[in-house]
């Protein structure tokens, strides 16, 4: 190997390791054989062609963190923690909403049928209703 193709496969695998940590200097910081060309500063058909194993090295590293750079792979997590947390604050906001519906349905029910009974007895019988009360509840 001459001394220009080692320097080409330090500066692939320096490139690569930088890709794979999420500090890119020369490209986008994706995962992809085309930016890790740019991060290296060589062109794709090097990797492709000249030095597939390092090409081969850095898919397989790459898919063994599921494409994403190590400093983001935090970023995931939280993100799928915080998805599964909406997930069950929408469902437990569901269910309470349904059970305001329901006690809505309870206070409608009730209040009329306060008014049918009121309505009944008022002419000439006993029950009657208690005026509002006044002031806070410590005068009382």
């Amino acid at each position: 190997m001459n001394t220009s193709t080692a320097a080409e496969r330090e500066e692939i695998q320096a490139a690569m390791q930088r890709l794979l940590d999420g500090r890119p200097q020369r490209s986008t910081g994706a995962l992809t054989v085309l930016q890790l060309a740019a991060e290296a500063g060589v062109k794709r058909w090097i990797l492709t062609h000249k030095h597939r194993d390092l090409k081969d090295e850095f898919e397989k590293r790459r898919d063994d963190a599921n494409g994403i750079p190590a400093a983001f792979q935090a970023l995931r997590a939280r993100a799928r923690d915080a998805e599964a947390a909406n997930s069950k604050l929408t469902t437990e906001n569901r269910r309470l909403r349904e059970q305001v519906e329901v006690y809505a349905q309870v206070i409608c029910e009730l209040t009329t049928e306060r008014e049918r009974r009121l309505q009944e007895h008022s002419p000439g019988g006993n029950i009657r209703a208690l005026p509002p009360r006044t002031g806070s509840p410590a005068e009382g």
